[in-house]
């Protein structure tokens, strides 16, 4: 789209999405939200952003192919079930590690990360082929 307002509003708007995506996968352990949702709202942004700039520059906004980004979700996922293993606990068994104000710091936000990855990479992918389409 050629619109000069449409493309002032999504720099800032897609800015605020990402911001709101990374705070939903923050507090999404303990309270609604985490990596599913979080990539969800992040896939809204860089699908307002493929609309008004084209996948050209959103490919070159990532740097990344989708798949690679879906692929370090994948596993990420899997190191988050690592540490459960060594100690010989059930796989993905959480253990959390930081200051006694930071509850949220451990391996199940590490396993949130990966699955936020994991299907923004997969949404990208939808995204980047329709539009190519």
């Amino acid at each position: 789209m050629h619109s000069v307002i449409l493309k002032t509003a999504t720099r800032l708007m897609v800015g605020l999405i990402l911001v709101f995506a990374v705070y939903l996968l923050l507090r999404g352990h303990h309270e609604p939200g985490g990596g599913f949702s979080a990539a969800l709202v992040a896939g809204t942004g860089f699908a307002l952003f493929v609309i008004t700039e084209g996948p050209g520059q959103v490919r070159a906004a990532i740097r990344l192919r989708s798949t690679t980004i879906s692929l370090l979700g994948l596993g990420l996922a899997v190191v988050a079930g690592l540490p459960a293993l060594s100690i010989g606990q059930p796989f993905l068994t959480g253990f959390w590690w930081g200051p006694a104000n930071a509850p949220w710091l451990g391996t199940p936000l590490i396993f949130d990360v990966g699955v936020f990855f994991a299907v923004l990479g997969a949404i990208l992918a939808v995204l980047l082929a329709l539009e190519e389409f």
